[in-house]
């Protein structure tokens, strides 16, 4: 949801918080349709050098005008983009999708330019294809959401690709995110915003490559006002705050393995309106203190008022919890309807859809807060010492930590048993007591206190202190027609079991389940199959199957081959990356345990067996054993894999990287038997 800020007359700014460097710089400027061949010479080297195109220059221009429409101001924002096209893979980027919102009341963004070009360098002369009309399209995804999409024409390897537009939009509140990185290498990237004087934005940038702030004055502004009432329209004069941003050499932000989201470690900057001070009007604080933000929360019809309507609690409590009286039980009791009576529709928010509770348990669906502040309000009637804690999930990014509510997207619920302290979420049935939705492991949560005479809310850890386990046993015989069979036994705790179940009921039926678990796994039949403890998920889930394993030993003469781990192995290392500047995520403390014992035909020996190791991070905080036992005409292999901290700095990764490195070896290596 955008926020739209009515003003009346006209706009301004003070000083912004600046933490790039100020540093001397001469911009350049680039003019549209003005492509020099010397850049179809560029190419890309380095870490980048398989890039599928290149940025020669990303250009954002961002300004105040007064609409004649409202008399308020709207931003102006403009970009300008030019792109060299390496490979085939980059074709994409001739396609270009612009996201506009349009609010209530007629609020909305407007795409008010929009030019786009190829250009390709055919016999030493510049080949021009500019945008065909009947390559623009509109897109509408909801009510609010409109996607205007452009595909430009002409584009092989070595085409560059221009695009230039400007928006302009009602909504001031949060301006448009400039990203000073992206999926591909960018040679320049520059930024200018020139803020009225009547405006106050807090700046907040993220990301690890350095910007350079090379411009940061007072300057002169017109301003266009329509003739209103008996007012006659004319230019006012004030000043402005115009500051330019300059990032150059800008690698491009690949994905890895155990990350959040990218948008928390691109190099990036936002805007969010603090304050507003207009000539004969009072200052106005927008989100400065979070007791201001819980206070609002408070009076907000689709939360605080929310959860205080208790006509449904009243009615329904009894036959709930019926005559017990331990907190404890209660409150699982409660927790338990909750899950079971509310179906989540997928959707993440802070806000109810409805404003009375009824109403959601009428529907018997909702989005997160349909669902957590209904539990909310059923343990509160119940006396249960409960309170709502806001959310940013993984997908949507880390919180930046100061007072900011537009970038929390959800809620779950914290309660208070005896010493106890549990967190709460009723999305998925399958959650239990301090297990909550995976989005939800965003490492803190704003914890509120709704009390109206004093309403307050503290930062509280939402890490996950109990290591989630995934148990994998082998009980197998090794026939001499190179065949093995046996039993599978897998065991789930935590995050690996809330998985499991999902998939297993995810599926049409256990027919189903099978098959999807066979699918990577070449040679392995199931004779039959069985889950305990799969509607208890407080109790480990587990699964049993008989099974035929064939095409999994490689004969060569007298020799036999086998992986011993079969299709458990780590084939290749997730962090591929030389160097990671941001952290490895992996949301919670994990264990994998693999556990293989094979019975051999007697008339084989065990001709090589690999070494016993165990590899480990600095505290332990990381670690692989990995063993090999004989006993007769038996081998038992052991591989243990232990992450006990959900987060590793940047500093750490060369360490993981190393580990895994270590797992994909040993775990690669094969039990030799020989026939006598």
């Amino acid at each position: 949801m955008k926020r739209k800020i009515t003003l009346s007359f006209f706009l301004v700014i003070g000083a912004i918080t600046i933490y790039a460097q100020q540093k001397a710089s001469t911009p350049k400027t680039f003019k549209y349709g003005k492509v020099d061949p010397t850049e179809f010479e560029t190419k890309v080297s380095g870490i980048d050098s398989a890039a599928r195109g290149v940025k020669l220059f990303d250009v954002g221009r961002s300004w105040f005008e007064v609409s004649p429409k409202t008399g308020n101001f709207v931003n102006v924002y403009e970009r300008h983009i030019r792109f060299k096209v390496l490979n085939k893979t980059g074709y994409d980027i001739a396609d270009l999708e612009i996201p506009l919102y349009r609010g209530s009341a007629g609020s909305e963004e407007l795409l008010d330019y929009m030019d786009a070009a190829t250009y390709n360098l055919e016999n030493k002369q510049i080949v021009v294809s500019k945008l065909a009309k009947d390559a623009k399209f509109s897109e509408k995804h909801d009510k609010n959401w409109t996607v205007k999409k452009f595909t430009l024409a002409n584009v092989k390897e070595g085409s560059i690709v221009e695009y230039k537009y400007r928006i302009k939009s009602d909504f001031i509140f949060n301006l448009r995110q400039w990203n000073f990185q992206s999926s591909v290498p960018t040679l320049y990237s520059e930024y200018d915003i020139r803020i009225p004087e009547y405006l106050r934005y807090k700046v907040t940038p993220g990301g690890y490559v350095p910007v350079n702030l090379v411009k940061r004055e007072q300057i002169n502004e017109n301003y266009y006002i329509p003739a209103s009432g008996q007012e006659k329209s004319g230019n006012v004069q004030a000043t402005a705050l115009e500051m330019k941003y300059v990032a150059e050499n800008v690698p491009a932000i690949k994905a890895e393995s155990f990350i959040t989201t990218l948008d928390d470690y691109i190099s990036k900057l936002d805007f969010e309106l603090t304050s507003t001070k207009y000539p004969n009007s009072l200052y106005k604080d927008y989100s400065s203190t979070w007791p201001n933000i819980v206070k609002m929360l408070i009076e907000d019809d689709n939360f605080g008022h929310f959860v205080k309507k208790n006509g449904y609690a009243k009615a329904t409590l009894p036959s709930i919890i019926k005559n017990e009286t331990d907190p404890q039980i209660k409150t699982q009791l409660i927790f338990d309807y909750v899950k079971n009576t509310l179906k989540w529709n997928d959707r993440h928010s802070k806000y109810t859809s409805e404003t009375n509770p009824k109403t959601i348990f009428e529907k018997k669906a909702g989005n997160s807060s349909d669902i957590n502040l209904s539990l909310l309000n059923l343990l509160t009637e119940a006396k249960i010492a409960a309170v709502p804690v806001l959310v940013s999930t993984r997908e949507n990014g880390a919180h930046p930590g100061h007072p900011l509510l537009e970038k929390f997207n959800n809620v779950i619920v914290q309660v208070v048993l005896g010493d106890k302290t549990y967190l709460l979420d009723a999305t998925d049935k399958y959650l239990t007591g301090d297990l909550i939705s995976y989005e939800n492991l965003a490492h803190q949560g704003f914890k509120l206190n709704l009390d109206t005479d004093a309403p307050s809310g503290e930062w509280i850890s939402l890490e996950q202190s109990t290591t989630s386990k995934n148990n994998t046993y082998y009980n197998l015989v090794l026939s001499e027609d190179n065949k093995l069979s046996g039993t599978l036994y897998l065991s789930f705790s935590n995050y690996a079991a809330l998985t499991q179940r999902n998939k297993f009921t995810s599926a049409v039926n256990e027919a189903e389940f099978i098959k999807n678990y066979k699918k990577d796994k070449p040679g392995i039949e199931v004779k039959s199959f069985k889950i305990e403890n799969l509607d208890n998920p407080s109790e480990l889930l587990t699964e049993t199957m008989e099974v035929n394993i064939e095409d999994n030993v490689e004969e060569a003469g007298n020799m036999l081959l086998l992986s011993p781990l079969l299709f458990e192995r780590t084939k290749e290392n997730p962090f591929k990356q030389e160097e990671r500047n941001y952290p490895v995520d992996f949301a919670y403390p994990l264990e994998e345990n693999y556990r293989i014992t094979i019975e051999f035909p007697k008339n084989y020996t065990l001709d090589k067996l690999p070494a016993n190791g165990k590899v480990k991070l600095p505290n332990d905080e990381a670690s692989f054993t990995y063993l090999f036992s004989t006993e007769g005409n038996k081998v038992a292999i052991i591989s243990k894999i232990n992450i006990s901290k959900s987060v590793f700095t940047a500093e750490e990764y060369g360490y993981l990287k190393e580990l895994f490195k270590s797992i994909v070896e040993k775990q690669a290596q094969q039990l030799v038997f020989k026939k006598s």
